[in-house]
């Protein structure tokens, strides 16, 4: 019997505290004993390339913006190039898109790559990256932020602060499952999910509930959120973290979907309270009345006053009072603010340290973070706005890609050009850019596979759509030809199976096309 199996079958015989070598301390999580992920098979299915794969991934179509289709098709070229399989030297267990950094899986570099990778689903399941993740999960919950690829091993000891993190990876597998319909998956992945999220929960919290991160475990390296002199990389300064608070919330209420997805509403009683109480303190003690924001909390009571992009995870969690949304989103338009030559850049331009070549988190421009603001935007309703950004981003890496050949890490707020620093080829998570936000928040669509439904918000004029989108097993071609303002044109869709399409009209008025029947 090794060491791990001798471990379990003490926590089983009601032990509830095991310790080896007096540096590792586990309490059990019994969720742990139904990850199917750890133990799993590698997977040794060869991997598909590019060339092959055109004729089946979805294509952009967009007269008058060609150089973005070209960025579309870019990214998708330089994905299937990062494709990896497991070794046997390592502890990968299924195959998967690097990360495009340093020869490391990131967890929330991950999460973000499967929003656009979903897309992709009927060549490779970009999805599976993440169960290498899973695969590593430890006996108490915890899931290490950076694994290596080529060894086994995590990079952090669970109990460093910066171990892990940000937990998005349930709204990652939420947006997955809308496109594919894959329920099965929702229902292997929950049990690793939750116990994830209760690790968390256990270890991330001060003592009224509120959560911690640092530089390096809520992904946005350094900003300068913390008290002087405190370590923005490595250190949680004592202080409350909104965007863990939020994205806590955000897990929450995934996990409490999927438990009613899957018929285990019982797991999640204690989900439903954290929903509430963080609902309520991210208001009561994070958001100013006066500046309509959320800021971080430090120890003494202060808020910080930081106009970080990480406070948008406020409308992705739905936590935003109906009082307070107008002033919340108008720093959005606020020129001084976040409203940038290239928008949204990470640090507000009002603040002292934010820099005009990026500075990495000190004001670039970044693709996920991006995406999560449109996303929130979308759920409050501000379509428009959300287009409005959508836009001028696409516009920008467009350009950039155009004049570099590539796609980057992220990018300068005061005009078109790679951040400073930012590395190049980077897709990774810069793909969302050409792919998930043109199609979402440019052309409007968003698809259901469970409800066999695709919405289209039809707001661009000239002719523009996308062939081959994804619809669980099948594909649907969706085409809106050239038409003026106050014009319902004639919409092309053909699918490989029954699909309905709303088609949803500036005027108000909506369309149903029932296709592939």
């Amino acid at each position: 019997m090794n060491q791990e199996e001798n471990m379990r079958r003490i926590f089983k015989e009601g032990h509830h505290l095991y310790r080896v070598n007096d540096d590792l301390t586990y309490t059990y999580q019994p969720l742990v004993d139904e990850n199917s992920f750890i133990g799993k098979e590698k997977d040794t299915e060869p991997l598909p390339t590019y060339e092959e794969s055109r004729d089946i991934l979805p294509a952009l179509i967009w007269d008058g913006h060609e150089d973005t289709s070209a960025c579309f098709d870019k990214a998708w070229e330089i994905a299937f190039g990062n494709l990896r399989q497991p070794k046997p030297e390592d502890d990968m267990v299924s195959n998967y898109i690097d990360t495009a950094f340093n020869g490391f899986l990131f967890m929330w570099d991950s999460a973000f790559i499967t929003m656009f990778g979903k897309y992709g689903s009927r060549v490779f399941d970009f999805q599976k990256t993440l169960d290498n993740l899973y695969a590593r999960q430890h006996m108490d919950g915890f899931i290490c932020r950076e694994i290596c690829e080529a060894k086994k091993g995590d990079q952090f000891h669970r109990f460093d602060p910066s171990s892990t993190g940000p937990n998005i990876m349930p709204w990652a597998e939420w947006e997955s499952y809308l496109v594919t319909g894959d329920q099965e998956r929702i229902k292997k992945v929950f049990p690793a999910l939750l116990a994830y999220h209760l690790w968390l929960k256990d270890w991330r919290t001060w003592p009224d509930g509120t959560y911690w991160s640092t530089g390096w475990s809520c992904g946005m390296d350094n900003q300068p959120r913390q008290k002087p002199g405190v370590s923005v990389e490595f250190h949680h300064g004592h202080q409350v973290w909104a965007d863990a608070c939020m994205q806590q919330l955000l897990s929450c209420r995934m996990l409490i979907q999927m438990a009613k997805l899957i018929g285990r509403e019982k797991d999640v009683e204690c989900l439903q309270e954290e929903e509430e109480f963080l609902s309520k303190v991210v208001n009561q003690k994070l958001w100013d009345p006066e500046s309509c924001f959320y800021y971080d909390l430090w120890s003494d009571g202060r808020l910080n006053h930081v106009k970080t992009i990480g406070a948008y995870w406020a409308l992705l969690a739905g936590c935003v009072p109906p009082e307070g949304m107008d002033g919340f989103i108008a720093h959005l338009r606020n020129p001084g603010e976040f409203n940038r030559p290239h928008r949204v850049p990470s640090l507000s331009a009002d603040h002292p340290e934010y820099r005009e070549d990026g500075g990495y988190w000190l004001g670039g421009v970044w693709a996920p973070t991006n995406y999560m603001v449109l996303k929130g935007l979308e759920k409050a309703g501000e379509y428009d706005l959300a287009r409005e950004i959508a836009i001028n981003h696409v516009e920008n890496v467009t350009k950039v890609c155009l004049e570099t050949g590539t796609l980057w890490e992220n990018y300068v707020p005061e005009q078109a050009a790679p951040g400073n620093p930012a590395k190049k080829d980077f897709v990774g998570w810069t793909g969302l850019s050409p792919i998930a936000i043109v199609i979402e928040e440019i052309f409007g669509i968003h698809g259901s596979a469970r409800e066999r439904r695709i919405t289209w918000r039809v707001r661009e004029e000239s002719r523009h759509g996308v062939l081959r989108y994804p619809m669980g097993a099948d594909a649907v071609d969706l085409i809106c030809p050239a038409h003026k303002p106050g014009e319902k044109p004639k919409v092309e869709i053909n699918a490989t199976g029954p699909v309905t399409v709303e088609l949803q009209w500036p005027d108000g008025t909506t369309d149903i096309i029932e296709a592939g029947k």
